[in-house]
């Protein structure tokens, strides 16, 4: 680990950064140029005093999964990533191991959509950003860990996945959800995280091997679905995907026509938040 680059790495890619770079307010003018301390700590989901004593020299080797969440606050390309993971310590992660960094492009994007559900997925079906509107609709993603952060993985070993679309799309739904691993194990390589996916998920449930051996092949979302809330009840959306070049990560911007019930209701998902109400 390299103190004395890494904290000067960190406090460069800070001060080149602005409020409404990372979709916070501009608020009143600034002493110093670039973001606060705080602010990226926040962004990061670290305390301030960890992050600061990182830019100070002094702070402990960082984890992996810390560098990528300070990658992803200081909106870092692929290369500045790898050099933030190597002057810490850490090895790089490979294409093979299908990294969670995302995408600077794709996070500006979601960095301005602040009315209406959107996330960004993985290749993997890991949700790797949400907004408050998406967190409220699906539930927070970060609380799942190893295999469980794939929703793919969800789909066929927690039942409670499959409560958010109606019943007569859930067969659909399934088939999909194969579809799109097996696209994404064509391109990594079944040494790859998708290759354990697949391995874990012919263990696990016998309905995924079941579908894993008709070799359907998909790299899309539906355009149109209903989802289901547990307070609004079902939802009628529209779904728009952009895709990274290389495929491996698709931004998702869930809307409804105005004027409509489904709009209402997606308005008022941002009242609700991810408030549980008891009846």
């Amino acid at each position: 680990m390299d103190r004395v680059e890494l904290a000067g790495f960190l406090r460069r890619r800070r001060e080149e950064l602005r409020p409404e770079d990372v979709g916070l307010p501009v608020g009143a003018r600034r002493r110093a140029p670039g973001l606060r301390r705080e602010e990226v700590a926040a962004l990061a989901a670290m305390s301030t005093d960890y992050y600061t004593r990182l830019e100070q020299q002094r702070g402990p080797q960082p984890s992996e999964q810390m560098l990528t969440a300070l990658a992803r606050a200081l909106r870092l390309t692929d290369d500045e990533r790898d050099y933030l993971f190597r002057v810490a310590g850490r090895n790089a992660p490979s294409p093979r191991t299908g990294a969670t960094h995302v995408v600077p492009a794709l996070q500006r994007v979601l960095d301005r959509l602040d009315d209406t559900p959107a996330l960004i997925l993985s290749n993997l079906g890991e949700v790797l950003m949400q907004n408050r509107f998406a967190e409220a609709l699906y539930g927070d993603s970060s609380r799942f860990t190893g295999y469980a952060r794939s929703g793919i993985y969800r789909w066929f070993t927690d039942p409670d996945e499959r409560l958010v679309y109606p019943e007569h799309d859930r067969e659909r739904q399934g088939r999909t959800q194969v579809a799109n691993l097996r696209a994404a194990y064509a391109s990594m390589g079944p040494r790859s995280r998708a290759g354990e996916l697949v391995r874990a998920l012919q263990k696990e449930s016998a309905e995924f091997a079941e579908l894993w051996e008709r070799h359907e092949v998909a790299k899309r979302f539906e355009d149109h679905k209903v989802l289901i809330h547990p307070q609004l009840g079902e939802i009628e959306v529209d779904c728009q995907a952009l895709f990274t070049e290389d495929q491996s990560q698709a931004l998702l911007v869930l809307t409804a026509p105005p004027r409509t019930e489904a709009f209402d209701k997606l308005q008022l998902l941002g009242v609700l938040g991810t408030e549980k109400f008891v009846s």
